[in-house]
């Protein structure tokens, strides 16, 4: 039996126009309470909300990447995480409170990820360590 030899078909399906996008409110439903979210104490609200400030450009560039969804929220989910770990730094060094947010968040995220988790694993950790030099990036890139 002969075989015919012939062109390799290609889809006509374009996955990327099937893929949904999704806006900034889809992963984050809630985002204006994460400060109260964090909040220790009463004082914790207004760097909170200023962190907001920081973090909203760079949710709103996840949300609109091409990252699969699941990613764009485990990153989302991350900086949710930073900014506790932000206020509770504030909270054990009181002279945090004396610089700006965005100096002293540029500072806890450095070239090798995020500071350390006080609750989470090792495979956490390296999640997390992914968003801070992620949004590292994305910070060093807008400011120019």
């Amino acid at each position: 039996m002969k075989w015919k030899l012939g062109k390799a078909r290609t889809t006509k399906i374009n996955r990327a126009a099937t893929r949904p996008r999704h806006d900034l409110e889809h992963y984050c439903r809630n985002l204006n309470g994460w400060p109260r979210s964090w909040m220790g104490l009463e004082k914790d609200l207004p760097p909170g909300e200023q962190l907001i400030a920081l973090f909203h450009p760079f949710l709103e560039y996840l949300a609109a990447s091409d990252l699969a969804p699941r990613t764009i929220q485990k990153h989302i989910d991350n900086v949710w995480l930073l900014g506790g770990e932000f206020i509770r730094d504030l909270n054990y060094d009181p002279s945090l409170r004396k610089k700006p947010v965005d100096v002293v968040l540029r500072r806890m995220i450095e070239s090798d990820g995020g500071p350390l988790l006080y609750h989470g694993g090792e495979d956490e950790q390296r999640s997390f360590d992914s968003t801070c030099r992620k949004l590292r990036r994305f910070l060093n890139q807008t400011a120019r």
